[in-house]
């Protein structure tokens, strides 16, 4: 069923959502937050954009120029309706299209590429969501990572950034396949529910044609050991839809 969401912690940024599609979650929230945005950079795509939470809250950290790429026509409609319903139609677009059919058709342009892709294989023995919606989100049916960073390499400038999030499980997969493309690894941070507890989620960013340098920051922690949120995890869960 469709609703229409306030965004927590952002004023007066509606969302529209629909329960029988992936919402967004702490993921896209991260996404969203912690990449960075140059002075620089003009142009930035939001891959995967889902219902558009991601474009939306960028457009609160800077004044740029933001496309937002989602296959699904249902949910890229509810994207296009969030960015009317908050009048930002003059700095968002949302496309819907197939991001490798996109990637084709603008090359070298963007100095900035955000994704929240799937995060599972395609296997023999997967098990899907009953949702078509859903399991398209969450399994590598239209996108893996080969073909998400063949497509960063294409539209990204030189020097241009790719930032994602995905399952720390993956990220020996996921620096392997930044550096067959060109995309070198300039920062990484670790998410974990607790400092008792491993890292679940990891945030990325890597740089086209980028020299060798690697960060790895402060990771978020979500609970401390008292079980109350931290100060930093505190901050981002309130612009989680509650």
């Amino acid at each position: 069923m469709e609703r229409l969401d306030d965004v927590l912690g952002y004023k007066d940024l509606k969302i529209y959502q629909n329960s029988d599609f992936f919402s967004f979650s702490l993921d896209s929230i991260i996404l969203a937050n912690y990449a960075t945005i140059r002075l620089r950079d003009k142009k930035i795509v939001d891959f995967c954009t889902g219902n558009g939470i991601v474009p939306l809250i960028l457009s609160k950290r800077c004044n740029k120029s933001i496309i937002g790429v989602e296959i699904q026509k249902e949910i890229a409609d509810l994207a296009d309706k969030s960015v009317l319903y908050n009048h930002l139609d003059d700095r968002i677009t949302i496309i819907c299209d197939d991001v490798k059919n996109f990637s084709m058709n603008h090359l070298n342009e963007f100095d900035l590429l955000l994704c929240n892709p799937p995060y599972f294989k395609v296997e023999k023995n997967s098990t899907y969501n009953f949702s078509n919606e859903k399991t398209i989100a969450r399994h590598e049916i239209f996108l893996d990572l080969d073909e998400l960073f063949d497509c960063a390499k294409k539209i990204l400038k030189d020097h241009g950034n790719i930032c994602i999030v995905h399952r720390t499980t993956r990220l020996i997969e996921i620096l392997d396949k930044l550096k067959k493309y060109n995309l070198e690894p300039k920062k990484i941070k670790f998410i974990h529910e607790s400092i008792e507890k491993e890292s679940f989620l990891v945030y990325i960013e890597a740089q086209k044609c980028g020299n060798v340098g690697l960060i790895v920051e402060k990771p978020l922690i979500q609970y401390d050991l008292s079980g109350n949120y931290t100060l930093e995890y505190d901050r981002l869960q309130k612009e989680v839809l509650s």
